[in-house]
Order: C-alpha cells, then structure tokens, then sequence
C-alpha cells in the first residue's frame, strides 16, 4: 500500500466517523397522540363525537333567500294595494347527546337571523331545551303544535295552518313504549301568575302513518285581555275600521282538544294525506291562527304566547277542520291543503253614516287554501313557490275580507 492510498482511506474513515457523529446528535421527536374526530352513528347522520369526550354534536341548518308577497288589503309606501320584500335567514342547529345511566342527554340550540329588505340582522333563540330521557326543559314549540314524527306540525304544506303556533318556556315528561307516547307538560303563560298552561298529549306512530289527541288548559285569556291575542296596533285588528271584543261567559279558563290521523302511501307512493281539527270551549291563544298577512308575518321569528302571529291579525277560532296531501315525484313535490272553521262570537263597534256608534255581534266562518310546488335542484339545495288564500266573513255591516299571499324560496341546506 503506498502513501496516497493511505491517506484517502484515513480521510475516508474520518468523513464517516464525522458523518456518524453527526446523525447521532440529532434525535426526533416522538409525535404528540392525536385524538381523531371519530363519527358517532348512534344517533343518525351527521354526528361525530367531540375529542376527548363521549357526547356526540350535530352541526347542521340552512341559508335561505325568499321573496315575499302580500296582496289586498296589504298596502306598500307607495299607496299600491300589495306588497312585496325580499328575506334572507341563516339559521344553525346545535344537537349534543350522550348516554347515561338515566337514559340519553340531550341539549338541543337553535339560532336563526332574518333579514328582511334591509330589517335587523339581530340573531335570536329559536329554540333552545335540554332532555335526559323523557323529561324535557325549556324554549320551544308550544305541546300543542309541537309533532312527534311529523303528526301535530300543521297541514302538510308550508304555510301549514298550525292552530295556536307559537313558543313558550315549558317543562314536559314523555312516556315512550314502541309506537305509543304519551306526554304531560306545563307552559309557562307569560302574564307572571303562578299558574302555567297544561297540556296533555297521547300519540301513536307506525310505518302507515299515526294519529295523535292533544288537549289544553289555558287559565289566562279574558275579554278584557284582548290586546294580548290581537296586539296593540288597532288598524290591523278592524277588518272594517271597527274594535272587535271577543264575547265569553266571563271566567278566565278555556279548554281546547285537538286530534289528528297522517297515512302515508295511502292514495300513490310517496304521499302523505292529513286531517285533524280543533275545539275550543272558550277563547284561548292556543285557538289561534294567522290571518291578514304583511310581507314582514312570513314565517315570523319568534312568535310568543301574548302575540302568536306578530304583525297579522290572528283569528280566533273556535273549531277548525282541514287536510293536506303531499305527493312526491322524484325530485319534485306537490302539496295541497284546506281549512274550514267558525269564530267566537265577536263585538265589533260600527260608526254609522250619521256619526252615532252602535255594536254588531257575530261569528265569522274562515277558510283557507294553500298550493305549493317544490324542486330539488341538486343534493341540499332546493326551490319552494307557495300561493295562500284565506277568507272571514263576519257578515252583516262587518262583511268579509280575503287576501291572496305568497312566496319564492331557495333554500341551501346543510
């Protein structure tokens, strides 16, 4: 071996010592556990558990953009007998559950933001309960419009004639066993009495459809109180120019029973066909439904018990009878639905031609109709045009007043 093939291999023999030096002075870093979104099927679609935890959330909702119109006697700034507004709400629902040893827990958040031509972008509480089994805490439908599989949610088209529509704190225990439920809950009234609303509800669902028998005491409602149902904007409650005072035997307690048969698949497949209807013993908010619409009373946000139908005038029924059948075709679906019924008797003050003011007692008869078709346009995002026809007559001097209302709909669902 001479002189130069040493020295390479002792330079060689260093650059490796070196290079080996080197590698060992870097050491990795084991990687952190990571606690992967798992999905959680054992409450449906959509759920996933929160890290770290064993609740399942759902996180879902809509954004929807809607042209409203409201026909005679509606007046828009401009003095034309209509009106017409374009409305956008967001709205997110928040479903967190998990088992435990008392059953399912379960908080449940609704919140919804409407914008109509340029109104308030204020976000509000829809809904917003907690549930562990049967038992059931705070803001949402009324028991008495409030459905267990679709049955007591109104007629079976948007504007679904929903008798007594709106929402209240409330308490409420359900007894399930297969198909059959019964439920018994208190609602608080909103006047500050002590004394809540009661409701009581049996229910029985199956494959073929279901039927339901809901019944309510209502301690709060009186002649004197009437503002509380129809509001404290006059001009809206007159279908005459007149003050109309409901007339009852003079106590504060109403009864009302409900009931209702849905039968699906019954006339074609993918059809629905409901029929329900309501009586009312003495005046109450849970008799009432919308009436003369603006283009602001669409769907309204939050309706509450002293004001069911915010800026309508609500009707006062005491019995109403309808039915709806809704077929799908694919993609498409049509809708269809009728409502007949009679109001309390009614005082309505007249101004006669001669400037002396006398009084006129009546009921009024009411009906409605509604036509809707709708289109899903691809997966999540769909189209909805509905026409509403209501009619009440109160007959005599009073007479009658109708009114042609509707609205075009994209909603993008999520």
């Amino acid at each position: 071996m001479n002189i130069k093939s040493l020295l390479l291999g002792s330079a060689a023999a260093l650059v490796a010592v070196s290079g080996a030096r080197a590698a060992d002075a870097i050491v990795a870093v084991e990687p952190e556990p990571v606690d992967y979104v798992r999905v959680c099927d054992v409450y449906g679609k959509g759920f996933y558990y929160i890290p770290g935890t064993e609740t399942c959330l759902s996180v879902g909702g809509y954004v929807r953009f809607q042209v409203n119109v409201a026909g005679d006697p509606a007046v828009n700034l401009e003095g034309d007998d209509y009106q017409v507004a374009s409305r956008v709400r967001a709205r997110l629902n928040f479903d967190a559950r998990e088992e435990t040893e008392l059953g399912t827990l379960r908080a449940f958040a609704r919140l919804q933001a409407t914008n109509t031509s340029g109104g308030s972008n204020g976000v509000a509480i829809d809904q917003a309960y907690i549930q562990l089994g049967g038992l059931l805490m705070g803001y949402r439908d009324t028991l008495w419009s409030s459905g267990i599989g679709g049955l007591e949610d109104g007629l079976l088209t948007d504007s679904d004639l929903v008798v007594g529509d709106f929402n209240t704190n409330q308490v409420s225990y359900t007894f399930a066993a297969g198909g059959f439920s019964a439920t018994l809950g208190l609602e608080d009234d909103g006047t500050g009495d002590v004394v809540p609303d009661v409701h009581g509800k049996i229910v029985y669902s199956g494959a073929w459809g279901g039927a339901y028998l809901s019944a309510v005491y209502d301690e709060t409602f009186n002649a004197e109180d009437v503002s509380d149902i129809f509001g404290d904007n006059n001009q809206f409650i007159t279908l005459s120019g007149n003050f109309p005072t409901l007339l009852q035997d003079g106590n504060n307690d109403a009864f009302a029973l409900k009931g209702g048969v849905l039968l699906k698949d019954l006339i074609a497949p993918e059809s629905q066909l409901k029929i329900e209807g309501h009586y009312a013993f003495d005046p109450t908010v849970y008799a009432t439904i919308d009436g003369l619409a603006t283009v602001n009373t669409f769907a309204a946000n939050n309706p509450n018990i002293l004001n069911p139908t915010p800026g309508s005038v609500p009707i006062v029924l005491e019995y109403a009878v309808g039915a709806g059948y809704a077929q799908a075709f694919g993609k498409l679906g049509v809708a269809l639905a009728g409502q007949y019924g009679e109001t309390f008797d009614t005082q309505f003050f007249v101004l006669n031609p001669v400037g002396q003011v006398t009084t006129f007692d009546a009921s009024g008869e009411y009906w409605a109709a509604v036509a809707n078709v709708g289109y899903q346009i691809t997966n999540n995002f769909a189209t909805l045009g509905e026409v509403v026809y209501r009619n009440v007559d109160f007959g005599g001097p009073i007479g009658d007043t109708d009114q042609v209302s509707g609205f075009l709909r994209f909603q993008r669902d999520f």
